[in-house]
Order: structure tokens, then sequence, then C-alpha cells
């Protein structure tokens, strides 16, 4: 807090607030309060959310949606187990908990239940005593007036005369800048800066404070300077497309009087919480009306001036009406009675100002009219709803158009989204039905309900359109607006139908006043003469219209909602007294369903495109129409209407009219032939879609209302319906289902009646898959699918039949019967002009008129047919005969006409199976004759029930057998097909078999393929225990498997050998640096590359360089020739942002698309072969001590050499043996030379610039192609790679060997083999200065100053080191040579034998200090060995080692502690020199693995004999080991040392439900700043650290640069590269360096295995282990930047955010 403010704050509290509560409370104010708050809780929560604040709604008990529980609430509520909802909230609601009406069960959580703190019961709320009562009536109008005066106070340089001290005025003055929502921020911030001449620091600050308080005062002094001041603000802001910002020059003592005031509505608002009788006293007060006055009372005073308030000042008003009056139920109805009585005013303000719905006293009436009880109240005493409505038609005006409908063309965005508030209102307070009604609750409905008439009766065919002759339309008109209302009003438009369906006698007035609205709607265009047509000898009389010519609209909602009533009324079966309301005179059907009608039409013709010319906006309007979001209150209900017309008009006369709407009165007529072809496909196209909409008139009876079905049965059908299509998630299903205004679809209460769940794997989500019960349920013309999914879902279900049982037929299913009004709906199936109509189209498609008629048609045709037959079915399954007018079959049989020539139907269809275009609805007309045979037994089924049936079978038996010809022929076809597809298959996989044959590499890692005289030699020594040909160290080296590698260039698709003398070949690979296998991340300190000395590895593996490849081959020619087609493409497309850093040497691997930093040059294995003679010579005379000798000289004598002839000051350990010539310099040379390898010009290239990115990526510093450390570098980024590739093979449980996939075997080979060959590209000097820098560790006479402690060196990167450095002591002047196979494997050995000897040292005195837990003793040859070797170390360490340490646990320590450096090691010598591995290292196996890495790396499964073996050598060492200063200070305790084996790493532990990360983000307060806003909390998830994201408050200056929190973090986390979890949006974004990030999934998913980014849709959310393994290995197998970078290349959008600002 600025300090200037602390102090302002306390000379408050001292001076005036403490004498105040001291004289209310009468005693000490703090020792008060602490009694009142001990007395007990208010049964209800209040507690007021901020923006970003998770909410809880039930869905299985709240009453509505906007009933909501906070975090804690929640958690100790019994909804935690329900089906519960997560949301942010945008800010200002309250916590429900302890409302009652807000609840269908568990009102209360466990906090709140009376009785739940202290002893206290619910009635002892503490009464205050009379006197502190008193005095509260005394105090607050005081406190009350003065605060409402000064908020409301308009003057800027005086106050009020009570407040004014009689003394001059003093001439100080502030500019106060105000808040509004049209600048942005950087705009202000440039304004100040320029105008008041501040830094940029001041502007923010300011800036910040503006936009949190709503003002703020800029600068203070002399009226003349704040004057000048606010002039220069206004000047610098103001622009052609903005106003100036809002700028005042107040007197000081108002400034000050102002803020004193909101201190005191914060202190009111404190004491409200302890005490309902203060509660109590306030709202008395404030509602309380000045006796004889006009005037409103002070709440509703502030109310009123709310909108003239700043932020900050309504925050408080807002809090404090938000801690009184909705604490007490009956002060909040009165509340609500106020706020209902200026409504109006209040709304107009809102939609007049420019702060947003949170800042605004409107946004409170959520939490009133959402109480049912307070709702209906409102209704009855304050006629709510009519208020509303009236609001609506009061803040619209100007979008009327002179016939007083709506037109929004050219409306503001910004209010109509304030005018939604008012319809939300609307809604919230229908949201709940009452289940009692009063005739006061009826007049009073009924009256609102009439107001709401006229705000459709503006809509009701507004924003009319003519069709588009000639040019197209110019501009596209707005028609967003309109649609966007039309849905906001789809819920309020239901709810109110569902409310009068609830009453009878509301019901039957409500239809009638609906009705006479839409009259006066229609009777409006009289004037036209009427034209009369005639067909089939039925005749229409209408008045002319053509939808193609007439203006006409897709707004109506006065219609559907006459149409919803008319359902609900035959729902109820009220519609019997119907005539009382409205007489059958006035009824006017076809009045009713002409406009609806037309409204289909334009669909039709739309999609016949004879509306091209009027652009995308109609498109657009005929999408919503039949979309999801609005079809109930659109599409829908334009069906029923029609449904209602066929019910009541005559059948012939309803086709007539239906004809002419669609323009097609002459089509069906004798045809006149015309030329257009557009104009036929023109009427093709409407003569299908008329069809389409007879079916869905006949066939669509799922409303509750149309036919007997229920909510469950629609919701089931829809379902059945989206699945037929294909599987499809949970979100998708409930995307296509229609919310209803709780915004439940229903779905889940069905769903799993009809589908079953099939659950997700690692990546995608779960599905429903369709019962296969509910596949008869399927109709092909379904209304609610569009063209797309029409011909989709037909597909899939034809493909199914012809799987099953190889009948294609897919006819209707049986449909419910209608219900009584709308029996008569069938008729128009049998009468005569709907016959017409089917015989006219099949006669075209049976006489080929190819161009009159197309499939579609004919399937719908055929879908009629079906639907007839069935019908007639049906009925006379129910009735007898004679009772059964419904005659579809004698009518489809009869004769057209009396022609010679003439048809029927039936005889149509037999001869439209020969038509060959229709060969695939063969099976449809089957199944119709089929059933045109089952009708006709019916229709002369006499009593002699069992004779008819026989005659049926024997009737059908002519049809059966051409069809069983049909089928035995199509299986027959079948078959054919199946023997060849196998045939084919059959020679793919020879085909396959051969290539892998002949590509043996590319399939078998090279382990596998061992040479022949392997095989012989596995034979022989298969009777020894020990493999010898798998021992990788020392004279018994098995043979190396050296194969010829051939590789293809995948650039030029060439192969080519690898050698030695050849052109290189390289891998693709980036190297990055790594703190995967660290566990203490705060030791990654960033030290400048420059003083970094990188030949030691801290044994904690702080951060080392990883080199990983996606193992794609190039020649390395081009490779460069790639890379730099790659740079001139980037220098041409400068403005295109890139995914890679060219200049750092990035690029997209050209096969996988993997991001790159380098390649790796490819050098061949060198095959070596050890003669056993030579070898069993060599080892007679070549000890550990004599090497160690012959080594020791060798260095001496370099060391001379360098020192040119100065007197060196050599080891006394090497004096001694000076005097023995034999000893001499060269002696190191007579165990075995051979010539250097001699690399290609273009490999010595490749590994010099490999070498030299290593070197720029793990020190990050200037590429130097000749530094010193680049050798350090090459080992030290091999040895760290193999320990992240073992570290991955332990985690994953995979075997050692044979298990890595092809891309980090072919990564790791070449890295291996290059980091040997990179020595030959160095001065050999050089190299041996690190050798003996690296023997320094394991031989103390080589000790410098820099050497630093044994237990401060990893020691397989020593070990890594001193083997690929070792060749170096083989270099003379003249000669370039190196050691021979023997040479080397005995170097080998002793090197490695050396490092292992330190290493369980290290082990030893780090792990095996601790005392041991109780085990029984084990008295194994290891333990007694390890006994032994410890009585022996306790003498050097001066006591400190203690020798009780029983020999069993010291083994067991050590067995433990060496693993993964055994592992490590063989996998390195394994791709060093190619000796194949024991077959026990390519299973899992712990005992196995053990003495199968022992035997591979030649050590005794003892360990501590090697101890033994080389006692007198090693004694010297460990003596000097074990008195090594830090060695001594472990051993004591004093310091601790990295244990082994070492931890190893994965990510954080993740809570199971979300809610609990949810509840941890809410706990999360920034550190750096002092406010209580809520941030973006993210959860790093290597470390576990929450930081705050996206905010000013936490960014860093890193060398000079603004980076956000979890940038700068993930520096030092995770050397750049850093996983993170987006806590409240349920994201995991991945970051590398400060320019690439991505967002991944989170591993957290709902009960339907889908992920919900964003919380969007809310359902409880589980943590998935297997995803999050998977984040974990993109983790360990450093695929992080690779992901990263496939992620950017998909999405290019993202490039938009600024990562290093995360």
């Amino acid at each position: 807090m600025d300090p200037l403010l602390e102090k302002q704050e306390e000379m408050v509290q001292t001076a005036i607030l403490y004498p105040l509560e001291c004289y209310l409370f009468g005693e000490d104010p703090d020792i008060f309060l602490e009694k009142l708050q001990q007395s007990g809780t208010s049964q209800l929560c209040g507690k007021v959310f901020k923006g970003g604040e998770t909410t809880y709604s039930c869905r299985d008990c709240a009453v509505d949606p906007t009933c909501v529980l906070c975090m804690d609430c929640f958690q100790n509520s019994i909804h935690k187990n329900h089906r519960y909802k997560m949301h942010s909230s945008t800010g200002g609601g309250f916590c429900d908990c302890g409302d009652t009406e807000a609840w269908k069960a568990g009102p209360l959580c466990t906090k709140h239940e009376p009785g739940a703190s202290g002893s206290a019961k619910e009635n002892s709320e503490c009464q205050l005593n009379e006197e502190i009562m008193e005095h509260s009536r005394r105090v607050f109008p005081s406190v009350i007036k003065y605060i409402v005066d000064m908020l409301i106070w308009e003057e800027e340089k005086e106050l009020p005369p009570e407040l004014t001290i009689s003394r001059e005025k003093v001439d100080s003055y502030y500019c106060v800048l105000f808040n509004d929502e049209h600048h942005s921020y950087d705009h202000v911030i440039y304004s100040l800066q320029r105008a008041l001449g501040c830094e940029l620091g001041e502007a923010q600050l300011h800036t910040t404070a503006i936009d949190k308080e709503g003002r703020r005062a800029v600068k203070a002094g002399h009226y003349a300077s704040c004057q000048e001041a606010k002039e220069e603000i206004k000047r610098h802001s103001e622009n052609v497309s903005q106003r100036p910002l809002h700028v005042e020059v107040l007197h000081a003592d108002v400034m000050a009087h102002q803020k004193f005031a909101l201190r005191l509505g914060s202190w009111l608002n404190k004491l409200m919480s302890y005490s309902s009788d203060f509660r109590q006293i306030f709202c008395q007060i404030c509602l309380k009306e000045e006796a004889g006055s006009e005037k409103p009372c002070f709440i509703s005073k502030l109310m009123l001036w709310d909108a003239k308030l700043h932020k900050g000042a309504r925050k408080v008003l807002h809090e404090l009406i938000f801690s009184s009056f909705f604490m007490e139920m009956e002060y909040k109805k009165l509340f609500a009675v106020e706020f209902v009585k200026y409504y109006k005013a209040l709304q107009k303000e809102y939609i007049s100002d420019d702060h947003d719905r949170v800042f605004s006293v409107t946004a409170l009436s959520v939490q009133m009219f959402t109480v049912p009880t307070l709702a209906r109240h409102l209704i009855e005493e304050q006629n709510v709803i009519t208020t509303i409505t009236e609001t609506l038609l009061e803040v619209l005006p100007e979008y009327l158009d002179k016939n007083d409908k709506f037109n929004f063309q050219g409306y503001s965005q910004d209010k109509l989204n304030r005018v939604y508030s008012v319809i939300y209102d609307l809604r919230y307070v229908l949201v709940s039905k009452p289940t009692l009604w009063t005739d006061r609750l009826r007049e009073r409905f009924l009256e609102g309900f009439v107001s709401f008439l006229r705000i459709l009766t503006c809509m009701q065919g507004m924003e009319e359109i003519k069709r588009q002759i000639g040019q197209h339309i110019e501009v596209d008109p707005d028609w967003e607006a309109a649609i966007a209302i039309q849905m906001q009003l789809k819920n309020i438009l239901l709810m109110f139908q569902e409310w009068c369906a609830c009453d009878e006698e509301l019901l039957l007035k409500a239809y009638s006043e609906c009705h006479k609205a839409v009259m006066r709607c229609s009777t409006n265009g009289r004037s036209r003469e009427k034209t009369v047509f005639h067909l089939c000898g039925h005749t229409l009389e209408s008045r002319p219209y053509r939808v193609s010519a007439d203006p006409v609209s897709i707004h109506l909602p006065l219609s559907r909602t006459l149409a919803g009533l008319h359902v609900r009324l035959s729902k109820t079966g009220t519609i019997s007294r119907l005539h009382e309301f409205v007489s059958p005179e006035e009824f006017q059907v076809e009045l009713l369903v002409e406009y609806p009608l037309r409204c289909l039409v334009l669909v039709a013709q739309v999609a016949a495109e004879m509306w091209r010319r009027n652009g995308l906006s109609l498109i657009s309007q005929v999408f919503y129409y039949q979309d999801v979001k609005c079809r109930e209150e659109m599409y829908d209900k334009d069906i029923i209407m029609l449904q209602i017309a066929a019910s009541l008009m005559d059948p012939n006369q309803f086709l007539l009219l239906i004809l002419q709407r669609y323009e097609l009165a002459d089509a069906f007529k004798k045809i006149k032939p015309t030329k257009d072809q557009d104009l036929i496909k023109q009427c093709n196209v409407l003569i299908e879609e008329m069809l389409q909409i007879l079916i869905y008139v006949v066939g669509e009876r799922y409303v509750p209302g149309v036919s007997n079905v229920t909510k469950e049965d629609v919701i089931m059908r829809e379902i059945i319906h989206l699945l037929c299509i294909e599987p499809m998630a949970h979100s998708a299903i409930t995307k296509s289902l229609p919310e209803n205004e709780n915004n439940e679809t229903g779905l889940e209460n069905v769903i799993d009646k009809v589908a079953t769940f099939k659950k997700p794997g690692v990546s995608g989500h779960g599905v429903y898959e369709l019962k296969d019960e509910c596949l008869k349920e399927f109709n092909m013309f379904f209304y609610h699918y569009t063209k797309t999914q029409h011909s989709k879902a037909e597909h899939t279900q034809k493909k199914r039949r012809k799987q099953e049982n190889g009948d294609e037929a897919l006819p209707p299913p049986p449909p419910p019967d209608f219900s009584p009004a709308f029996s008569n709906v069938v008729r128009i199936l049998n009468c005569d002009v709907m016959m017409h109509i089917l015989r006219t189209i099949l006669q075209r498609a049976v006489e080929l008129e190819t161009h009159l008629w197309t499939e579609a048609m004919i399937q719908m045709v055929l879908h009629l047919l079906s639907l007839g037959l069935l019908e007639e079915k049906q009925q006379l399954q129910k009735s007898p005969e004679e009772e059964v007018t419904f005659d579809f079959y004698h009518k489809a049989t009869r004769m057209g006409s009396s022609a010679l020539n003439a048809v029927n139907v039936l005889m149509l269809l037999e001869k439209l199976k020969r038509v060959p275009q229709l060969e695939a609805q063969k099976d449809t007309v089957n199944w119709i004759l089929q059933m045109f045979d089952t009708v006709k037994r019916l229709r002369e089924k006499s009593s002699l029930t069992t004779v008819t049936a026989t005659s049926g079978s024997e009737a059908t038996k002519g049809d059966e057998s051409s069809q069983d010809k049909e089928k035995a022929e199509r299986k027959r076809k079948a078959e054919a097909a199946r023997l060849h597809r196998q045939k084919i298959m059959a020679q793919m996989s020879a085909l396959q078999r051969n290539f892998i044959e002949t590509h043996k590499l590319l399939y078998e890692n090279t382990l596998e393929a061992q040479g022949k005289e392997d095989a012989i030699m596995e034979e022989e020594s298969m009777s020894s225990a020990i493999d010898y040909s798998k021992i990788a160290l020392g004279p018994k080296r098995g043979p190396s498997v050296a194969e010829k590698e051939v590789l293809t260039c995948i650039l030029c698709q060439e192969e080519q050998e690898v050698k030695l003398e050849s052109a290189a070949m390289v891998l693709s690979a980036c190297v990055q640096k790594s703190t995967a296998l660290t566990q203490n991340r705060s030791r990654i300190l960033e030290l400048p590359g420059d003083t970094l000395d990188p030949l030691f590895m801290h044994p904690d593996l702080p951060c080392g360089t990883h080199t990983g490849s996606c193992g794609h081959v190039m020649h390395a020619a081009c490779w460069q020739k790639y890379f730099e087609a790659m740079q001139l493409n980037f220098r041409q497309r400068l403005h295109v942002e890139q995914i890679f850093d060219l200049e750092n040497g990035e690029y997209l691997c050209p096969l996988c698309k993997s991001l790159c930093n380098t390649v790796i040059p490819i050098v061949p294995l060198q095959a070596q072969k050890i003669n056993s003679e030579d070898a069993e010579a060599v080892a007679q005379i070549l000890s550990l001590a004599k090497w160690l000798e012959i080594i020791i000289v060798r260095i001496s004598g370099y060391s001379v050499k360098n020192a040119k002839g100065e007197k060196q000051n050599l080891p006394a350990f090497a004096n001694k043996g000076m005097g023995n010539s034999a000893l001499e310099f060269h002696s190191i040379l007579s165990f075995g030379v051979q010539s250097s390898a001699k690399y290609s010009s273009s490999i010595k290239e490749m590994l010099i610039l490999f070498a030299t990115t290593i070197y720029r990526v793990g020190l990050k510093v200037a590429p130097n192609e000749a530094d010193y450390r680049i050798p350090m570098m090459t080992w030290s980024t091999c040895a760290f790679t193999i320990q992240c590739i073992e570290n991955l093979l332990e985690t994953e449980g995979k075997p050692l060997f044979g298990s890595l996939q092809n891309r980090q075997h072919s990564g790791l080979k070449a890295l291996v083999q290059f980091a040997a060959a990179q020595r030959t590209t160095s001065p050999q000097v050089l190299i041996q200065k690190h050798l003996i820098r690296l023997l320094g560790v394991l031989l103390p006479n080589f000790k410098g100053e820099d050497t630093p402690s044994l237990l401060e060196v990893d020691m397989f990167h020593i070990l890594v080191g001193v083997v690929l450095s070792f060749p170096s002591l083989y270099w003379e002047d003249a000669v370039d040579l190196q050691p021979s196979s023997i040479s080397s494997a005995y170097n080998h050995l002793y090197l490695f034998h050396l490092t292992t000897l330190a290493h369980i040292t290290q082990i030893i005195v780090s792990s095996a200090t601790e005392s041991p837990t109780a085990r029984s003793s084990d008295n194994s040859e290891e333990a007694r060995s390890a006994q032994s070797f410890c009585r022996e170390v306790c003498q050097y360490t001066s006591g400190c080692f203690s020798q009780d340490i029983p020999g069993w646990l010291v083994w067991d320590c050590v067995k433990k502690g060496i693993m993964p450096y055994l592992r490590c090691a063989a996998l390195f010598f394994h791709y060093l020199l190619g000796v194949s591995p024991p077959e026990e290292l390519l299973q899992v196996s712990e005992e196995g693995q053990f003495k199968a890495l022992c035997s591979y790396l030649s050590l005794p499964t003892n360990l501590f004999l090697l101890f033994q073996e080389y006692w007198d050598t090693v004694n010297p060492l460990l003596q000097r080991w074990y008195a090594d200063p830090m060695v001594l200070s472990c051993l004591k305790g004093k310091s601790i040392a990295i244990r082994y084996p070492r931890k190893r790493n994965s990510l954080i532990e993740l809570p199971e439900d979300y809610s609990c990360l949810l509840n941890q983000a809410s706990q999360f307060r920034c550190p750096r700043s002092s406010d209580d806003e809520q941030k973006h909390p993210v959860l790093c998830l290597f470390c576990g650290a929450m930081l705050c994201s996206q905010n000013t408050c936490c960014q860093e200056l890193v060398n000079g640069e603004e980076l956000g929190a979890c940038t700068s973090h993930a520096l030092q986390c995770g050397a750049g590269v850093c996983m993170f979890l987006k806590i409240r949006e349920c994201r995991v974004v991945l970051i590398e360096g400060k320019t690439r990030g991505c967002l991944y999934p989170a591993p957290y998913l709902d009960e339907y295995g889908e992920t919900d980014p964003g919380l969007k849709r809310g359902n409880p959310l589980h943590l998935c282990r297997e995803r999050y393994r998977k984040l974990h290995l993109l983790w360990q197998q450093h695929c992080i930047i690779e992901e990263i970078a496939r992620s950017q290349e998909t999405n290019q959008i993202f490039f938009g955010f600024n990562w290093q600002l995360l």
C-alpha cells in the first residue's frame, strides 16, 4: 500500500471511526465486534463474487442455472457428489448458500447449517440491546444522509453549506480523470504522457488505478493549472473516431469529502456483516421517504444516480446493497419493489451509460427476479412483466419503421447488447412456473402477455425482403440483429407458452388474444382480387401472391406463438372449448397458414438458387431459421402451422394452396416443353422441396400435442437420428440439441436408453454409438437433417443394411398416431390431388423424360407411398375394415383417368423396377409392393383368418421367387469380389515380405542381426555359463558387429554406403539445454557462458545439453543446399513470422517437420577383433599398477616436453620409477598401436559444424570453432543424452537394449561415434590437458587447484570424458597414432574400473551412512566383503566413518546406487564398440540384469572384489579420496551429498478432482500486488510453483527485456522449456524460450472422455493418468520443442500472442 494512503487511513480510524464506534457500542469496538462474531452467523452466505472466481451450480438441485455456490460452500455441501457445473464468474453475483428458494435439496452447506458455529442456536443470532439500537438509529441516518449527499453532489467547486467551514477558500484543486469503456489502456497512457509530460511508469500507474477505481487525480495544484491540464488531456485523447476522455477539475475539499463518504460506505458494509439488527435499521432508514415530499427515498436516489457514479463508488454501493438488503428477505422484497418502481428509468440510464453491466445497478435484477416467491409478488403487485415489456418498447423506438415494424439496419451492437439485458430480465421473471394460480396473478400475467404481444407485433413481418432480379444486391443488409433478438426471445416465447398451458382458462384467453394479434397483422393487404386455380376437378380461390416477386419476411413470431398455443390446446384437450373464445367464422385458417407457408417456400426457392442475387445475408438467415439455436420457434412452428391447416382445411384445397405458393401449378398440368435448362432445374428442386414438406406435414408427429408423445420421446428421436449419421461425442450431441430456459437439453436422462458409450484412448474423446435395436427408428427424411446430414445418414444406413442382409430398403418407421385435433392431417395422403402428384412424377420416370424428374424426387414419392400404406395398415389393424375411411390402397390402384393408356400407381411401380437409372431404389419399390399386398390382404380379410394366412403366403411366392433370384445373384457377385480382394492382399503381403528380407537393415536394430561368426561362437559356448562373445571390455572383448550401412538421403533419394573416406551423410538433430534429470531446480544458475567451465558435471545434473534426432538421413551437401534455400526463402518473406529461428541454425526436418537446429555426421563404426593369443600375452605383463605407472610417465613426459625444459615438480608417485629405464616415455606404445583413422574432408567439416553447435547451444555463447571447451561440451552432451535415455527406459519399464525407437537408436549411435571422432579435429595438446584434469579426480597425483572434490562430480561424465580423450596420449609429433584393439581394450577396462571404484566410494559416503532399519542380518559373500572393506576404510577417516554399519546394508546401497551408472556405461560401450549385449539385457528383470551388466562390463558380481583384486594399487587412492575435506564433512553429517540412485523426475502430483485445483487457485494471492483482483494463476508442472500469469505486476526485467512470470520462471526451472497448467482455463501451455509456445489439451477429462478448454461446458473433470503420463513422456523425451513447432506449423494463427509476457 502507498505510505501516504496508509497514513490517511490511520488518521481516519483514530479521529473519526474509532470514536464513532465507541459511541455506538458503548465499549471497546474490537471486543464488542469479537463478541458479535462469536455469537452466530447468518444462514445466508452472501459472498459477492469477483470477476474470474469459480462458481458452482448443481444441475440436479438448483432451481435455475443462476443459483450458484462459492468455492467454500460447494466443497462443504452435498452437491459435490451431484452433477455440478463449474463456471468463471463475470463478477457481481452472490453465493446462494442458505437460500431455501434456490435449491430443491441441500440448501445449506455444513458451514452455514444452524448450530454449525459454536453452540449458538439459530434464533439467538446476537440480539443487540436497546441502547445500541437506539444509538444506531441516531448515528445511521446522518451517516447515510452524508454518504448520499456527497455521492450525488454535482458542484465541482463548492461544498453543501452545512459542510463549509467559515474561512476563506483555498485555491487547491485536483484534475480528475474518469474511466470509460471506449478508450484503450494504451491510448490513455499515451494521452497522459503527452498532456502531463510524465514518465511511462507513472502514466501506467494512473491508468491502472483509473481502470480499477473509476477515477484518479492526475494533477494537483491551482485552479488554472488544473484547468490547463484538463484541456490538454482532452485535446490529446480526442480523435476522429473517439470522444475525448472525461476529465473534471474538483476542489480539494469536494474530492476529500467524496473519498471519505466512500470510506464510510465501506465502514457500514463491515458493520452489516455482524448483526441482523444493524442490517434492519440500515434498510429501514434507506427506504424511509420524507413525509409529504415527492422525493424518492435514500436508496432509490442512489440507484437513480448509479449511472453517473464512478466505478469505485458503484462497487461500494452495490456491496452495501448485497450485505444489507439481500441478506434480509423482507427488505429484499421492499428493495425489489423500489427497483421495479424505477425500472424504466434505471434501464434507460444503463442503456445510455458506457460502463459494463457488472458495474451497473441493473445487474442486481437477477438476484431478485429469479426468487420464485418474489417474482410472483412482483407480477401480482408491481405488474413487472408489463413494466419490462414496455421498457423494451420504449428503448427501441428508433428502430421502428413507418409500419411500426422493427428494422435494425445500421444498428449499434453495443446498444443492442444492453437491450438484451432487459430481455434477460424477462427470462428471469418467467424462469419458475407458478404452481398455484390466483385470479390476480392470471389477470396480471395476461396483461403482461398482451403487452409482450405488442413487441411480437412489431416483429411480425419485420425486415421484409424482395427477390433481386437482374443485378446482384449492392450491400448486404444487416440481418444479425433481428436473428440475435429472435435467439434471445426463443426461450422466452417457450416459457410464455408453458405458463399459459398451466391453466386452462388462461390458455384459452391467451390464444384468443394471440389470434386477434395475428389477424390484425394479416388483414392489411386485402385489396387485390382473388384468383381461381383448377386441378383434378378441384378449385381453389386465393389472393394472388408470389414469393418470387412480392416481399416476404422470415420473422413471424406471432404466427409461431399461435401455433405453439394451438399444440398446447390439443395436448391439454382444451381445444374442445376453443369455439367459445374464437368463433369458427373468425378463425380463417387460410390466413393463418399464409405467412408460415411463404416462409417455407422462400427456403425452397433459396435452395433452388432463385435468390442468388440477394447475397449472403439471406443465406445466413435461412441457415439460422433451420439451425438448432432458432428452429424451435421458427422452422418447427411453421411445420406445425401447416399441420394445423391440413387438419382444418379440405385436403385437396390445402394441396392446391401449397402447389400455388410453391409456384408449381403449371408443373403438374400438361407440360409445355421448355428448353431452358436452368428453369427445369429450378422447377425440379422446388418439386423436391415441396414433396419434402408434404412428408414432414404427414410424417413429423413427434411434438407433444400433435401426437401422444412425451418430451423424452422427442429427445430420444433426435439423438437416434444424430447417431445414425455417425458415432458422436457427448458435447457434439449436446450442441445439436435445443436447450431449454435452464440451458439443459435433457440428453442425460435418455441417452443410455438409446446408445452405448465407448471410452477414449490416450488421445481423442469418448463417443456414443447407437444401440442396434434403435436402428429401426431411422427415418431417412427426418426434418432436422441438413442436406449433408441427410445424405451422410442415408449412406451410412444403406451400407449397414447391405452388410446385414443385403437389402437396401430404408422404409419409414411407423409413426405414432395423431392426437384427435390433428387426426385429419392424414387425409391429404389419399386425396385426389396427392394421387395426381404421385402418379405424374412416377409416370415421368417410367417414360424416361429424364430432365423432368430426379432420383431424389422418386425417393420422396416412394416415401409418401410408404407413409400412406403404413397409415392404412395401422388403421386396419386397430378397427374393423368397414369403419376405416382411409382408402389409400383403392386410390392408388384406381386408374387415373378413363383414357385407354391410363395406368395406376401399382402398375407404375412394377415398371419402375425396370428403369436402369433407379437400380438403387429397387429394394424400396419391392418393399412397397409387399406393403400393397399386405394391405390388400387386410382389406379382404374375412373371419377365416387361418385360410387367409396360408393363401397370403402363396400370393407372395411369385414375388419372393424373383427376389430370391436377385439375392442369389447378389451373393454370387459379393463372393467373387471377396476372392478377388484376397488374391490382391496375398500378392501385397508377399511383396512386403520380400521387401523386408531385402531391407533387413531398416527393420532390425543392429544388435539383433549379428554376424555369422557370432552365431558359430554362440553354439560353441552354449555349455559354459558366461557367453564370452558378449563382453565389451578387457582382453576377452567380443567381436564388434560392424555391418555395411547403406542409407538413403531423404532429399535426393540416392543410396550411399557410409564410409570414412566418402562424402558425409548426416542425421537431422536438435540440441537443447535440459533440466529433465535434476532434482534441484534452484541450482540452474544463469552463469554467463564465457566463464563457465563445463568439464565437470555436478552429480545433480543441474543442466545438461541433450541431443535428439528424428532419425532422418541426408547427404551433407543436400542438407546445406536445403538450408540455404530456406534462408533465401525467409529473406524474401520478411513480413511473415517464422516458426523457427534461422539465425540460430533452426530448420524443420524436410520429412517429418520436427524442429532441428543442427546435423550429426554419421561416422561408421570401425570393426576391431582381438587376437586372443596376443591378448593373453599382454595380460601377463599389464597389470593395473603397471598401466598406471606407464600413464603417469607418459603424462609427466609430455609435461616436461611442454614445459620446454623447465624443471617440473613431478608427482612423487612417479619418481620412484624414473630410474627404471624400462618405463620410459614411449613404453605406452609398446602394447600395440595403429595409424589413426583418416576422415574425408566433408566428414571433418561436419564434425566441426556439429561440435560448434553443441558448444553454442549448450553454453549460450557465440560460435567459435577454436574454443578450448568444444571437446568438453561434446563429451558432456554424449554422457547426458545417454543418461536421459537410460532414465527414460527405466521409467517406461523397458529393457535396456532392443526397445529404443529407431530415431533414438540411430541418433545415439551417431552421437557416440561422433564424440569419439571429434577428438581428431582438435589440437591433441588441448585434449591431453583436459584428460589430465579429468584424471585428477581419480588419481590424486594429478590433482590441481581447480580439481573438484570426489562428491561434486558425476562419474559417468568423467568416464565418457576419459575414455574418449585417452587416445590423445598416443600422439607423437611425427606420426598420427592411435591405440590398437588390445591397448584400447585394456585402457577401457582400467579406466572403467577406476571410475567404478570412485563411484562406489561416492555411493558409500553419501548413501550408506544412515542408521539401518531393522532387517535380518544377511550373511552373503557380498555382505562380508562389504563389512571387511568398511573396516579398512574406517582407518582413513579418523573415525568419522562408523564401522558398525552392517555389511548387508552397505552392499544393498551399493547395488541399488550403482545400477543407473552401469546401465549408462553398458549403453555407452555398446554404441562405442559395437559389441552385442547379453540376452538378459534384451528383457526386463532385476536380478538377471545386474549379473548380465557385470559380465558385459567385465566386473565381478561382488563389486567389493574389485577393491581386493587391486588392493595395493587402490589403497593409496582410497586414502586420498577419504581424506578429502568434503568427504569428511559429509561423513560427519555436516553437509549433504547427492544420494544414489538419484531420484527420478516426474511431473508434480495433480489432484484427482479438478475442483481441488480451482480451490487452490482461488486461495492464490499474487505476491506482488496488494489488491484482491483475481489473477490468472498458472501451475508449473515441473516444480509445482503457482505463478501469476499475463499480469504486469509480475513481469521481470531479464537482460533488459520485460518477461512475463511464466517465461522468466521457465528460464530457471526448465532452461527455457516449461509446461504450465492454466488453472482457470484448464489448458496446458508449453513454452520454449521467449518467443514460442503452444496450447495443449489438459490431462483432465469429464465423464464423457472430453477435455474442456476454457471450462466452457463446466462438467466435473477428473485426472486422466494416461494423458498425464503422455505429458510426462513428452518432457522426458525432450519433445516439447518439437510439439510446439508442430503445433505452430498447423495453427499459424496463434502468432498474435506475445509469448514472452506470459
